[in-house]
Formats: structure tokens, C-alpha cells, sequence
């Protein structure tokens, strides 16, 4: 496992802790079916009805109520006194285990600037009390990425079935932590964390955010930025789509002017950008880091155009166009009759599988409206043998359920509520045949859209998507006729024809990231507005203190700071 460095991290919220919440620790307990249904997320009162939460603020108004957090747990069992971390407050591993240690020294460097403690990261018998991190291999039922955390007087255990687990189970410590804890000068505290006991599982394995880095460029740092910051919220897949009609971003030996020509500009003209090797290499080490696993795009046969304008014979008149940077779609196409295409994809998906250490190569498909269907369908059985002759699977937008989907890939819906009920049913027809659907509604997920006609970023040619809007709906219902077993998972992407910095990413992805997160991680019984509402509003101080301005949305009931 690569080293993890600290740097961001994200803010606590809030639970619930009535009788459907102690009968799910009770099911957990025994191991009944149903177990992870009734959890902290439904506080199983009545719409209007008074928040438990609330009340446990007002009696302990510096510890955050156990499984106040941002996704909502699987189950939560409050009890007992809280631990409160001091000067003598250890991390605990198990000697020899890197990994675990690791995931300690990350925690550590979270803790340190506003704690101002020393927090050594030291063997699991060194020490007593604490923070103690273990990975235990018998803790099967916690599957890959779930985690127990148990908090009491004497301390706080993070207990996992695989590092991953023990990462995930980090995020919703430091939000059980006050929202200061994120910043890098020391604080006053005091440093809490409620008793009780916290066991979580995902819904879905698959849960992304992409990154287009083609229609504005974004360094390797601005990368990372992002990449801490959907650490916060148990994101696992970072989707970076690398080339489009405006810029190719990824350095290709054997096609060395798709970079050095076609990626020497951006939307409106600027400079643009690319990555060499070297600096994908670091991408994905630092995403394994925070264990995210990179799924990498190179759109076609489509928005092609960075690299149609780099090289002519690639287009079927053998003239090359100059290079874009508008904003239009639809207008490019690999020539799909010419072997020299084929010899392209190859050499592409060859080097770029030998960079990509995860399974997933995403090749696109999307919007290829100068392309016939039947070359479509031609070229993307080509293009699809070529990724498995590489070892790794097929990711494509939806419409690769219009040609013949390879077995084992993923069709990547960006449909809206008003699409054809016809290209649902497709979609949901091949998720019945055996290919899974990552869900990325654009009128619920795109974290492009304005938020109202009033955001000076985003476009909204999917309509406006508030902060409701992008929580307030369920994966498992979205696509009539797709079944739950169909759905890998869910993704937020985020175009960039308008968003050039650092600063627009923050605007755009929060306070919508998390919803879509949390519809990823957390069970459906834990679905609803009302009882998310305040839980996102307490990420607001949170947010503030790791620099990320965030959208206000008025649907908030954000805290005052």
C-alpha cells in the first residue's frame, strides 16, 4: 500500500437513536436478516416529528452524537461515556501490518495540527487506550470496505476485514470529531467522540466521482485536491476522463502528438495541459493512497477531435481539422473503416493499461452522432476486444447498450427522467442480461448543472439541480425494470466547460457530492430529505474548515459560523 499522506478531510452530522435503530443492533447481533435495514439514518418518527439528535446536542453540546455522520451508517448503538482524546492519546496498529500502520500515520497527520498532541503511531502493545486500528481477517461479514467502530471511556477501536474497511471506518471518526479538528493551526477542543458502537457495510461497491480534466486542464496537486476531498465521503472510484474534442491529456509513446498538440489547448483557448507517465503514476498512487481505485477514460469513437486534429490519417479524408475549443458535441468520429483506427486503439489502451493498476478502462461511446449505427456497433466490438486483450474490463456510457455490450462491462447511464422510455428499457434490458449499470442521472447527478438560473457557473441543458433534487431519489427505482443485482453503483461526474480552478470544483461538487455518496454507501432505510438536511448543514463547518466554499443552498439549514 502506498503511503498515505493527511491533508483533507470532512465533518460529522446526525443520527437517530430510537427503537428501529437498537432493534438493527440487536439483528446485527444475532445475525437475522434485515440487520442493516433500520439504522442511523431514519430516525423511524413521523415527518415534523422532534429530532433525538437534537435533544443529545443540547445535553452534550460538545459531543457529536454517535453516527452523525456524512453517509449515514448501517447501524449505530449509542452508549456509554464518551473518549476524549489528550496529550497521551495514542494510534495503535498491529506490529508488521503496513497497511494498518499507514492508515494510523494518516489519522495522525489529520489530528495533529488542531489537536496540537504528539498522537504517536506505535504497536498495538506499546500503548493501552487510545485509537487501536486492526485488521482482522476473521471479521468476514464486514466484506471489503466495511468497519466496527467502538468508542467508550477507555478509548476507541477501528476494527476492519481489509485496510480498505479500516480507511472508511478513519472518515467517520474524524467526523464524529468538532469540525475544527480539520484545521492546520491548533485549536481549543475539547476532542470527543460519543460512546457507543458504529457497524457499517456499503450498499454498492461501486461508488465514483469523474473528473473531466479534458475540456479545462487541472494539474496533478488540483487532482489530489479533489481526491482528498472524496475521501470524506467513502468515494472509492476516481473517473478521469482524459480526452475529448478539446484537449487529450495523457502522454502516449507511440503517439506522442496526441499530447504535445492535441493537448495544448482548452475550452476558450487557453494553454491546456497533460500528464506525462509519470504524473498519471502519481495520480494513481495517490488515489491507492486514499483507496481509490482510477478508471480512466478515452472517449470514442466520438469526441475525438483533440486527437483527429493531431493526426490526419485518422480521419477518413486524411485531412486533419484544427483543434476546438468550443463547447459543441456530436461532430467528431474516428474513421471506422481504416485498419490505422484499430492500430490507434491499440496502442492507446496497451500503454494505458500498463499504467492503470485497477480493472476498469473506460472507452466512452457516448454522443458519436457523426458515426452510423452500424459503424458505431462495428467499432465498439473492436474496441471492446482490444480492452480484454489488455486484462481490464469495458466501461462505457449507456449508449454501449445500443451495439453488443462484452460480457462482464458496465453501461454508464447519464439519462434523465425524461429520457425515451424506450432507451430506458434498453438500458434496464441489458442490466437484466447481465450488464451492470452505474447510475449518473444528469438531472440528479451531474455536478455540472446550476444549481438555479441564478448560479454564475454550470450549464443546464439537464435542467437545475438543487441540492434536493441531486439527493432525493433511489438508485434501486431510478430505471424501470432494472432489478437492484443490476446496479454496480453510482457516480458524480463533473464536466468542466465551465469550471477552470479549484475554486469551481468546490462550488459545484458541495454541498451535492456527499447526497450522492451517501446514496452509494448508506442503506435505503436511511433515505430521506428532512433527516438529511441537518446532517448535511453540520458538514458546513467542517467544509469551511478545510477551504472548501461551498454553495449556500437556501434548501440547507446551515449552521452560522
Amino acid at each position: 500500500m502506498p503511503a498515505v499522506d493527511p491533508h483533507r478531510r470532512d465533518k460529522p452530522v446526525r443520527p437517530r437513536r430510537t427503537f428501529p435503530l437498537l432493534l438493527s443492533s440487536l439483528l446485527l447481533a444475532v445475525g437475522l436478516p434485515g440487520a442493516t435495514a433500520a439504522v442511523a439514518g431514519s430516525s423511524g418518527a413521523p415527518a415534523g416529528a422532534a429530532d433525538p439528535a437534537a435533544a443529545d446536542r443540547a445535553a452534550a453540546p460538545d459531543v457529536r452524537p454517535l453516527g452523525d455522520v456524512v453517509p449515514a451508517p448501517a447501524s449505530v448503538t449509542p452508549g456509554g461515556t464518551p473518549y476524549t482524546l489528550g496529550p497521551a492519546t495514542a494510534v495503535r496498529v498491529g506490529s508488521g501490518d503496513r497497511a494498518t500502520r499507514e492508515i494510523g500515520r494518516y489519522l495522525a497527520g489529520v489530528l495533529r495540527p488542531s489537536t496540537g498532541y504528539p498522537l504517536p503511531v506505535v504497536d498495538e502493545h506499546a500503548a493501552r487506550g487510545g485509537i487501536l486500528l486492526r485488521v482482522d481477517r476473521r471479521a468476514t461479514a464486514l466484506g471489503e470496505e466495511g468497519y466496527e467502530l467502538r468508542s467508550g471511556r477507555g478509548g476507541v477501536t477501528l476494527t476492519a476485514h481489509e485496510p480498505a474497511g479500516l480507511f472508511r471506518g478513519v472518515q467517520t471518526l474524524r467526523q464524529q470529531l468538532p469540525a475544527a479538528v480539520e484545521k492546520r493551526t491548533v485549536q481549543a477542543g475539547p476532542w470527543k467522540i460519543a460512546g457507543g458502537t458504529v457497524r457499517d457495510t456499503p450498499r454498492f461497491a461501486y461508488r465514483g466521482a469523474m473528473l473531466d480534466v479534458s475540456r479545462h486542464f487541472f494539474t496533478v496537486d488540483q487532482v489530489k485536491r479533489y481526491i482528498d476531498q472524496l475521501a470524506l465521503y467513502k468515494i472509492n472510484k476516481l473517473h478521469l476522463h482524459l480526452s475529448d474534442d478539446q484537449g487529450w491529456r495523457l502522454a502516449i509513446d507511440s503517439w506522442p502528438r496526441l499530447a504535445a498538440y492535441g493537448g495544448s489547448t482548452q475550452v476558450g483557448g487557453g494553454s491546456g495541459g497533460h500528464y506525462t507517465k509519470d504524473d498519471y503514476r502519481e495520480i494513481v498512487r495517490y488515489a491507492a493512497s486514499r483507496y481509490q481505485e482510477v478508471v480512466p477514460e478515452i472517449d470514442m469513437p466520438g469526441h475525438t477531435n483533440a486527437a483527429l486534429a493531431s493526426y490526419a490519417e485518422l480521419n477518413c479524408d486524411g485531412v486533419a481539422p484544427p483543434l476546438y475549443t468550443g463547447t459543441s458535441v456530436g461532430f467528431s468520429s474516428l474513421c471506422v473503416p481504416k485498419e490505422i483506427t484499430y492500430d490507434f486503439v491499440d496502442d492507446v489502451v496497451r500503454e494505458l493499461a500498463a499504467l492503470t493498476p485497477g480493472r476498469y478502462l473506460h472507452i466512452g461511446g457516448d454522443e458519436a452522432h457523426s458515426t452510423s449505427h452500424a459503424d458505431y456497433v462495428a467499432f465498439m466490438d473492436r474496441a471492446q476486444a482490444v480492452v480484454a486483450k489488455y486484462g481490464k474490463t469495458v466501461v462505457g456510457w449507456h449508449q454501449l447498450t445500443g451495439a453488443r455490450p462484452a460480457a462482464g462491462a458496465l453501461a454508464q447511464w447519464w439519462g434523465l427522467d425524461r429520457s425515451s422510455a424506450a432507451e430506458k428499457e434498453r438500458v434496464a434490458a441489458a442490466g437484466r442480461a447481465g450488464t451492470k449499470v452505474i447510475l449518473s442521472p444528469a438531472d440528479r447527478a451531474y455536478l455540472d448543472m446550476k444549481y438555479t438560473k441564478d448560479t454564475p457557473l454550470g450549464l443546464s441543458w439537464a435542467g437545475y439541480v438543487e441540492v434536493e433534487r441531486s439527493y432525493d431519489w433511489d438508485p434501486a427505482t431510478l430505471l424501470p425494470g432494472l432489478p437492484e443485482s443490476a446496479i454496480a453503483g453510482v457516480e458524480a461526474p463533473l464536466w468542466t466547460e465551465t469550471v477552470s480552478t479549484s475554486a469551481h470544483i468546490d462550488h459545484m461538487a458541495f454541498p451535492r457530492l456527499p447526497g450522492i455518496a451517501e446514496l452509494g454507501w448508506s442503506p435505503a432505510a436511511t433515505h430521506d430529505w428532512e433527516s438529511y438536511r441537518p446532517r448535511l448543514a453540520a458538514q458546513g463547518p467542517r467544509l469551511t474548515a478545510l477551504g472548501v466554499d461551498f454553495y449556500r443552498s437556501p434548501q440547507v439549514p446551515w449552521p452560522t459560523e
